[in-house]
């Protein structure tokens, strides 16, 4: 631990969730972390020349110390940015995905703090920032948070149980929450191989996928986080 920092105080990695602005001068962050999700006051960051500002705007990464007294609310005593997803400003659509994806992550992490919710919001961030296909990028923060909040979708057996083959045609059945046989069915092998790597692989490796935006359409709704397949 570096010397200049005290025993109850925590230097991590942090994304700014959400800002309420508390007095003339100062806000409270939730801010989401590998250790959890932090409520954290930023005293005098909205003062003119304030060291914290610049690492506390919103779709950023940021190496920040938060001092942890007797108090649940911490004091933000550090903040420095480390990566800025500028890129997401310029786009409305993803500037609205990225702000739906912030306020699902801050709803969740209220009962639960899971430091898999950092690495999922992160990998999005810098999905989108990077121009990767948007629907790319929701289809596969969907599939992820579902299963971090126990709603895993079923990528294996259709609603009567049997195993996906690889000469059948899928559709999406909403209420079983698993593909049924359907003739003209749009979802075929190639389309429950890139499910199933959504499920397990990075947003990295998903987005090397040949082809993958021409498989994607048959799979996304369009536009929303929820739900993401097609019934």
């Amino acid at each position: 631990m570096p010397s200049n920092l005290h025993s109850k105080d925590l230097r991590t990695q942090g994304i700014v969730l959400h800002r309420t602005n508390y007095g003339e001068t100062d806000r409270i962050l939730n801010i989401l972390t590998p250790e959890g999700k932090l409520s954290v006051m930023a005293k005098a960051v909205r003062r003119p020349g304030s060291k914290l500002a610049g690492g506390v705007e919103m779709f950023c990464l940021s190496d920040i110390v938060v001092h942890q007294g007797k108090s649940e609310l911490g004091i933000l005593t550090s903040a420095k940015m480390l990566t800025n997803y500028h890129n997401i400003l310029s786009d409305l659509k993803r500037l609205e995905f990225a702000s739906q994806a912030l306020k699902s992550i801050n709803k969740v992490t209220n009962d639960v703090a899971d430091p898999e919710h950092f690495q999922l919001l992160k990998q999005v961030l810098a999905g989108l920032n990077d121009g990767m296909p948007i629907d790319v990028v929701k289809l596969w923060f969907d599939i992820n948070f579902r299963k971090l909040s126990g709603e895993e979708y079923n990528f294996y057996t259709d609603i009567h149980g049997d195993k996906l083959k690889p000469d059948v045609n899928y559709r999406w059945n909403v209420a079983e929450n698993a593909f049924e046989p359907y003739p003209d069915g749009l979802v075929g092998t190639n389309q429950i191989k890139l499910l199933r790597l959504m499920s397990t692989g990075s947003l990295a490796m998903v987005s090397r996928v040949k082809n993958i935006e021409k498989l994607i359409k048959n799979l996304v709704p369009p536009a929303g986080i929820e739900p993401a397949l097609y019934p």
